[in-house]
């Protein structure tokens, strides 16, 4: 199996997405009035999130369409 870098960046984008919606999900909207009672952990916690699930995806598709590789045996 060949290391791509959607593997790991995908990873960290749904880890860190993750991180940051529970966060917003449990943080109370007093730490919002600066950005206009908009909760931006949440809304970007989703975008990287979806954004680092799309890269997972787009990886294990290309892995799936590449022809089986040919070990050779001594």
């Amino acid at each position: 199996m060949l290391l791509d870098v959607r593997t790991p960046t995908g990873l960290m984008f749904v880890v860190l997405g993750t991180v940051l919606v529970v966060y917003g999900a449990i943080s109370d909207s007093v730490d919002y009035e600066r950005s206009m009672g908009v909760n931006v952990n949440l809304g970007w916690g989703f975008i990287m999130a979806v954004f680092g699930a799309g890269l997972l995806l787009w990886r294990h598709r290309s892995a799936a369409a590449l022809p089986p590789t040919r070990h050779h045996q001594p």
